[in-house]
């Protein structure tokens, strides 16, 4: 049977490209980067070569990198980090109410421990309103966290505006941009951003490893206690295959950006234009003009969303209700919530298409006529 994977927003499939210099790295880099012996110096180097790939990514500094085991760990730091280190400035923080769940728990958390959250509202494209930003922002507002492009249905938020906008009012601006990064050119300084996390298996690296950019002078508490690694604020000896393997992934994606956004906003026209010829009725969730080019999110009228999972699996094409974090939830998805409501139909039928390396425009067609043949089987 012919299987399609349509799923990269939950995680990528690893380009061989990476598997050789992490097969590498894992066979003759055995040093550890703190030890000043050969050994040592050698895993050294290729540590701040990882750093520096990291840093040139986004126009950031060689020293305002933090390595972490992933995204989630990242936002955690971020937020948990900046808001104890900041906390007799004011313990009033702004986030949205459709980021992902290592932002919206962490603020939770945050919440217990007596810090004030503003969750804002989202129009139903999923776009936040930088006049409800200003409107939120406080004299005692010390952190804005808003991420750059929503991996449930792709829309992508006015980061630059907002940026400018917190800046000017004194506060600190934290991107969640694990499903942005590699989509989207991001330049921290022309944006204004003062955290930005990412995810290296969202690039086709590897998974358990990412980093934190975190602009020089921002105050930021350790929240993992040990060794001097990480500028005494992430401690534990680096995973260096790993980092080796995600220097490489951000490489790729940086050279590869341009050509594979063209392509992945075709496998969206070709989807789109694939399921209107098969005579299906659905809806967009999001925009087309806002939004990352490897998602797109459908609603099928008439149809029920884990029906759909488990018949296209059966197909051989894996896609997905949303975020792969809530899976085998079943609770609606918070994002669909925030932006059409609790009565909406959209929560129950709802399918995110994700488009990645090894996809094709006859992977596609294939994928909309079966997706099509599902939809009006479930609709009988």
């Amino acid at each position: 049977m012919k299987t399609i994977y349509l799923d990269n927003a939950a995680t990528s499939p690893m380009d061989p490209r990476v598997i050789d210099v992490m097969t590498e790295a894992m066979k003759g880099t055995y040093g550890n980067p703190s030890s000043i012996h050969a050994s040592g110096r050698d895993a050294r180097q290729k540590l701040d070569s990882a750093r520096m790939a990291a840093a040139k990514s986004i126009g950031a500094g060689f020293n305002e990198i933090i390595f972490t085991s992933g995204g989630t760990e990242a936002d955690n730091l971020a937020l948990s980090g900046t808001a104890h280190a900041l906390k007799e400035k004011g313990r009033h923080i702004i986030t949205s109410s459709i980021e992902h769940h290592a932002v919206l728990h962490t603020c939770a958390q945050l919440e217990k421990e007596g810090f004030e959250i503003t969750y804002l509202p989202v129009d139903e494209q999923g776009r936040v309103s930088i006049k409800d930003v200003e409107s939120a922002l406080r004299e005692d507002t010390i952190l804005v966290s808003i991420m750059y492009g929503n991996n449930e249905v792709g829309t992508v938020q006015p980061i630059s505006e907002i940026g400018k906008l917190v800046r000017s009012r004194g506060s600190l601006l934290h991107t969640d941009a694990v499903q942005a990064f590699g989509m989207k050119k991001i330049d921290v300084e022309e944006e204004n951003i003062d955290l930005l996390s990412i995810s290296a298996h969202k690039i086709n690296g590897p998974k358990g490893v990412g980093f934190l950019y975190a602009r020089k002078n921002v105050p930021l508490e350790a929240k993992t206690f040990g060794g001097e690694q990480e500028r005494k604020r992430r401690a534990g000896t680096e995973n260096l295959p790993s980092l080796v393997g995600m220097a490489e992934a951000i490489k790729l994606s940086q050279k590869e950006m341009d050509k594979k956004t063209e392509e992945y906003i075709g496998f969206k026209g070709i989807l789109i234009d694939t399921l209107k010829e098969e005579n299906v009725e659905f809806y967009l969730n999001g925009s087309l003009e806002q939004s990352l080019p490897h998602v797109l999110n459908l609603s099928f009228p008439g149809t029920d969303v884990e029906s759909m999972l488990v018949n296209l699996d059966l197909a051989g094409i894996a896609v997905s209700s949303g975020s792969a974090c809530t899976a085998g939830s079943i609770e609606p998805s918070h994002v669909l919530l925030a932006m059409f409501g609790k009565d909406s139909e959209r929560l129950r039928n709802s399918i995110r298409f994700s488009f990645g390396i090894g996809n094709t425009e006859e992977d596609i067609i294939y994928a909309g006529r079966e997706v099509s043949k599902i939809v009006n089987r479930l609709r009988k």
